[in-house]
Order: structure tokens, then sequence, then C-alpha cells
């Protein structure tokens, strides 16, 4: 027969055991494959249940490469790289170097222009009790801090939806820390990027920002989504990364499908097709803008 000893150490046992924890407080438990659907359903209600307690209405997505740097860390690496190159000029790795360099740096403008326009759009739609067209990104570095750079600038919130990576990326530090948001599914962290979205506008980027337009094309072409504008930041690289010219002569999309996309170069080109499109007031870039 158990002591009183031996039974009170069973009871502790008991209580310790992952059994025995409270469903949503046992982190094993709700790792399980059986709690996909829960897990799913977490991720769809999160983001939403701040937004509407932070008073959100509506957002502007903005997306574009993790990779462009602000124009002053794209200056140094770029001095770096030539420095290098002129000290080893029979090095072929420190003259490729130095060809990315330069062509970082080329890229670098992007970024001044993305925070800009987000400050821009946030001045004029973010400090009044409304909050509409708040600025919305996939919360890394590059073109997404750009964003929300822009937005903190202008004292106003934004939103970053940030995604489990094998490489872990951090988010940036402009993102409204009651609006970032870290998803493991990148169906859910899509779906919200786009579920209040009034405008999408996309700088130059890779597989990721490809795949977050062709998308919203696809359900704007489809019907499932209404239509709002798509503004491509930079003539140059989206007349060589994609020929929609091409895909309207083959008959693989109708010339209204490209008439989907306006190409700009500039914040202000930006926000007067948004004013057009939504018949805005005009707006203008604040104190250290980029005019």
């Amino acid at each position: 027969m158990s002591t009183p000893q031996e039974l009170e150490a069973q009871q502790e046992e008991i209580i310790r055991s992952s059994a025995y924890r409270i469903a949503q407080e046992d982190t094993e438990f709700m790792a399980l494959p059986e709690l996909r659907s829960v897990r799913l359903q977490l991720e769809y209600l999160k983001p939403s249940v701040y937004l509407r307690k932070y008073g959100i209405e509506s957002t502007v997505v903005v997306f574009g490469s993790a990779r462009i740097n602000p124009p002053e860390i794209a200056q140094a690496h770029y001095h770096d790289a030539k420095a290098a190159a002129e000290a080893r000029p029979e090095d072929v790795s420190a003259a490729q170097d130095l060809i990315n360099a330069k062509r970082r740096l080329g890229y670098s403008h992007y970024y001044e222009q993305a925070r800009c326009f987000a400050r821009m759009l946030s001045e004029q739609f973010q400090l009044t009790e409304r909050r509409d067209f708040a600025i919305t990104t996939g919360g890394g570095p590059g073109i997404m801090e750009a964003a929300n750079r822009g937005a903190y600038e202008a004292g106003a919130l934004s939103i970053g939806h940030n995604i489990t990576l094998p490489h872990e990326q951090r988010p940036n530090p402009y993102i409204t820390p009651e609006l970032a948001f870290h998803f493991h599914y990148f169906a859910l962290r899509k779906m919200h990027m786009l579920l209040h979205a009034r405008a999408l506008v996309s700088f130059p980027g890779g597989y990721g920002t490809l795949d977050e337009l062709f998308e919203v094309l696809t359900l704007i072409q489809t019907g499932k989504v209404e239509r709002i504008p798509i503004i491509l930041f930079g003539r140059d690289f989206w007349s060589k990364a994609i020929n929609f010219d091409f895909l309207v002569e083959e008959g693989m999309i109708g010339p209204n499908d490209a008439g989907l996309i306006t190409v700009v170069e500039k914040a202000e080109e930006a926000m007067e097709i948004l004013r057009d499109f939504y018949q805005l007031t005009p707006g203008h870039c604040g104190p250290g803008g980029t005019d």
C-alpha cells in the first residue's frame, strides 16, 4: 500500500504530465499534425482581431526585394568594393563584387521612393481617427523596411506580415509593434496582406515579389476580388522582367488584362493614380522626403 508521501509524489507527477496541461497551453499538443486546422484558424483570426482593435479600415500593400539597401548603405558597399577591385585588379571575384555593388547602388533609389510614397500616403490618410490606406508589407528588410519606415516617420501605424523561413527573416524595426504579425502558413499570410487592400504597389524584386504580384493579378482577372490599382515602380526593370506585350500578342492574356497594371517612376505618380482611382484630394511629400 502506498504511503501518503508516495501518493503525493504520484499526484505531482500527474500534474506535471503533458496530458494534464490545458490544451491551449500545451505547445507540443498544438504542434501535432491533427491540430493543423486549429493553427490555421488561429492564424486567420489573430491579425483580424488586432486590426479591428487599432481601427485599421483599409490598407495599401507594398511589395519588393528584401535585398535593396538604403542609398547610404549601398554607397558604402560600392566604395568598399571599388577599393577592393582597385587593390586587386587581377582578382575576378573582386571585379564581380564591384559590378554587383554598382547594380545594388543603382537600385537603392527605390528604397527612397518606397519610403517617400509610404510617408505621403500615411500623412494624408492615417493622421485622423479613421485609419485608411495603412501601409502593409511582408515585414522584412529592403523595400519592406522602406515602406514601414515612411509610415513610421509620418507618425502613423503600419503593418508587417513576417513569415517563418529556413533562414529566419527578422522583422524590420519600423513596424508598429502591435501590428507585427508572424506567420507559419504562406497562404494565410498572403490572404491577410490582401484582405483589406485598396492598392498593390510593387517595386523590383525576385520570386517572392513576382509570386505576390501574379496572385493578385490572377484574383482580379478571375473576378475573385474587386479591381484595385496595381502600381509597378521601375519601367526599365519591369519591361525586362515581364513582357506583358508579348503575352497579349500571343493571346495568353487580353489587352484588358495588361491594363490592370500601371508603371511609374516616382512616388508622386503613384499617389496621383490612387487619387484618380478613389477620387481623393491631393497630398504631398512631407519634410525630409524625396521631392
